[in-house]
């Protein structure tokens, strides 16, 4: 098997490891509403475009198993469940210190590389849990914030949760905006909001989810991204995982097309997080596809794209030991928690 290091897939290469030089912080810039007013979407032409993703492309063999491989660095492993328990986050992060059997390493020629998952992404009460079964590992906590999911308690009570996740130990925080400022065009609001959690997020990454199910429309969504970039986000996402309609392949295009346009004009890099109803290899393998065709290599790395995902992982360990063996395996083979 070729050093899995880097591969090829045909329609460019991936390296397993992230770039020397990470994208750093987005400062933000001043609210520019005239900017916002031009942005103006066409549905169909995005849907066309989203339909051409993974179906001009085909990635096999020892490449997909590359790509996967890549795909499982980039998964915030993910558990936002009404019965979460201490217990059930330490297995959680058990997990993400390796997300791979070691016989699946073995076959892979990757255990030098000792892959693990980005981030672990916990309700705030289970920060400090996560923090110590992680300590040592280097992957950071993400905490979901602002009155997640919804983000409608007092802006004193949602500031004050993002000051005790950092507290307590996460290095990432991913808020939730108040969904009205878009719908009511109240983009004014909306900036002075995630500047606010810009500002109390302190030296931890700011991620900004937009609920994108619950806007209406790609122009909204494209505008209610270009705002929460000029406020300071680190990151935008799409969704909670909570809305009727989480992360589509349009919604995903009108994010990163705006994500581009904003690196283009002020030089900096916004990362990209789809959330919600990822939960197969092929999905993933699209999602990739959208990000180097639209954004390129740069942002195949966690610095600038992440999963946010739970039932993903096993179905990329799972088409990893089809690759080595030819048969697939049943999912209680692959336990998440």
């Amino acid at each position: 098997m070729p050093d899995t290091r880097e591969r090829s897939s045909g329609w460019g290469r991936v390296d397993v490891r992230p770039p020397a030089d990470a994208a750093g912080r987005n400062p933000g810039i001043p609210l520019d509403l005239d900017r916002v007013a031009t942005i103006r979407l066409n549905r169909s032409a995005l849907e066309r475009r989203a339909a051409t993703l993974g179906t001009r492309r085909s990635v096999k063999k020892e490449w997909q198993a590359g790509w996967l491989l890549r795909a499982l660095t980039l998964m915030d492993l993910t558990t936002l469940s009404g019965d979460d328990t201490p217990g059930t986050v330490r297995r959680l992060c058990a997990k993400a210190r390796s997300p791979l059997r070691p016989d699946l390493l073995d076959g892979l020629e990757v255990r030098d590389l000792a892959p693990t998952v980005a981030a672990v992404c916990v309700y705030h009460s289970f920060v400090p849990v996560a923090v110590e079964s992680l300590e040592g590992s280097n992957i950071p906590v993400a905490a979901v914030s602002t009155a997640f999911p919804h983000g409608l308690t007092p802006l004193s009570t949602r500031l004050a949760e993002i000051r005790a996740s950092v507290d307590a130990g996460a290095r990432e925080i991913d808020v939730v905006i108040n969904r009205m400022h878009v719908l009511t065009g109240d983009w004014d609001a909306l900036y002075d909001e995630v500047r606010a959690f810009r500002d109390a997020c302190g030296e931890a990454h700011l991620k900004t989810i937009l609920a994108t199910g619950e806007l209406a429309t790609l122009t909204n969504v494209a505008r209610a991204s270009a705002v929460c970039m000029m406020a300071g986000s680190d990151f935008i996402k799409t969704s909670t995982g909570k809305e009727t309609e989480n992360a589509t392949l349009p919604v995903g295009l009108a994010m990163v097309r705006q994500i581009r346009t904003y690196a283009e004009e002020t030089g900096h890099r916004v990362g990209f997080k789809p959330a919600g109803g990822i939960r197969t290899a092929r999905q993933a393998l699209t999602w990739l596809i959208l990000m180097k065709e639209e954004l390129g290599d740069a942002w195949l790395a966690p610095e600038l794209f992440r999963f946010g995902a739970s039932s993903l992982l096993g179905d990329l360990e799972r088409q990893l030991e089809h690759h080595l063996t030819g048969r697939y395996s049943a999912f209680h083979r692959h336990p998440m928690a």
